[in-house]
């Protein structure tokens, strides 16, 4: 599928467009509902701590296909856990049959302008949403997106918007990247919208909360590490069909490009590794102190520092070895470096790094035991 992926990407490398087909193909092989528990009728990939590694290389190959459908996708993984850690049960039944039944795409639109989003009671278990959201990825297409926004005690609450049944503005103008232009990642208003205490999910504050929150970093790394993939076969084809394989110095960088990209898989093994062993569900049950939470948000923030170095190290190394001439479309690769640059730039990554420092500034274990 990851390789079907890729034969038409470079037909939704523009603005508007969205991967509806890749999605409708996903849909039908199981994939939406592979995030849901196996009693709810999925396999458990992004809630059963023991099936991350298994989750994080599925990713990785859809990354590797089309870095914009591995984006929607795994944003519609990390909705599902979501619901499944936070929601009650009659909205974990709900949601779940949404996917089960029906095949709605769910999303978490997080990111916000400045005026941002207000959740404002109306009395009666009623609420009426102001304000907007930014960066929605797969607008117009995500059927049941987290919105989160604040109440008026300034708390942060999680919703559920069910975009079907609800009128929004989308601007479509907002968005004109260089890369992932097929995600739509739009600004949407939402002022106006009203929702039910039902479609409130969690306590506020639980969207924030550890190590849920950071532990994810998990599942977009692994994404961008298969455009890190992509581009390696598409170099190594490249130099194969210019008849430069001989030369030294593209040897050279093409043991550094195998380096690299290996180190990538086997953070994604020893960050799945650690996921495991926390605990049965991702992050843990709700209410449950692990003593080891810090260390499990050092270790993710590690494994998520370390795919981006690799991912730029892969981009330069590439360019350098096809040239000018491979940088030109319709060549792939000047799509997926356009991709990957735009997606590595996720937030708070230095304060990720200073984490890392300030956890093991606080631990006396010896190094070799300091994972463990």
């Amino acid at each position: 599928m990851a390789d079907e992926f890729a034969t038409q990407a470079a037909i939704l490398d523009r603005p508007g467009a969205f991967p509806e087909a890749e999605f409708q193909r996903l849909a039908a092989e199981g994939f939406l509902v592979a995030p849901l528990r196996t009693a709810l009728g999925g396999c458990g990939l992004g809630i059963d701590a023991s099936l991350t590694h298994d989750l994080l290389v599925l990713l990785k190959h859809i990354g590797r296909g089309n870095l914009a459908v591995g984006r929607v996708y795994e944003g519609h993984v990390n909705a599902l856990q979501l619901i499944q850690t936070f929601g009650t049960a009659e909205q974990v039944e709900r949601y779940s049959a949404e996917v089960r039944d029906r095949h709605r795409l769910f999303g978490v639109w997080n990111a916000e302008d400045a005026e941002g989003l207000k959740i404002l009671p109306l009395g009666e278990g009623r609420y009426r949403l102001d304000g907007a959201k930014t960066f929605c990825s797969g607008a117009g297409y995500v059927d049941r997106p987290f919105v989160s926004g604040t109440l008026p005690d300034g708390t942060w609450q999680m919703c559920i918007v069910p975009m079907d049944q609800v009128t929004t503005r989308i601007d479509p103008t907002w968005w004109h990247p260089a890369g992932m232009k097929a995600t739509a990642s739009y600004r949407i208003d939402f002022s106006g919208v009203e929702l039910e205490g039902s479609d409130l999910m969690g306590q506020p504050g639980d969207y924030m909360r550890q190590p849920w929150l950071t532990a994810g970093v998990v599942r977009f790394a692994a994404v961008q590490l298969g455009g890190a993939e992509a581009l390696f076969d598409l170099t190594r084809q490249f130099l194969q069909a210019e008849n430069r394989t001989s030369n030294p110095f593209q040897q050279e960088r093409l043991g550094q490009m195998a380096i690299a990209l290996e180190t990538g898989q086997l953070w994604l093994r020893g960050a799945a590794d650690a996921i495991a062993a926390y605990a049965p569900q991702f992050g843990g049950e709700v209410g449950v102190v692990n003593s080891q939470a810090n260390r499990l948000l050092a270790y993710t923030n590690m494994m998520r520092t370390t795919v981006e170095q690799v991912c730029m190290d892969m981009m330069q190394m590439c360019q350098r070895s096809v040239g000018t001439r491979g940088l030109l479309p319709p060549n792939p690769i000047e799509r997926v470096v356009r991709d990957l640059t735009l997606y590595l730039r996720q937030p708070a990554y230095d304060a990720a790094i200073s984490g890392v420092g300030a956890h093991v500034l606080t631990e006396a274990a010896a190094a070799d035991r300091l994972w463990q």
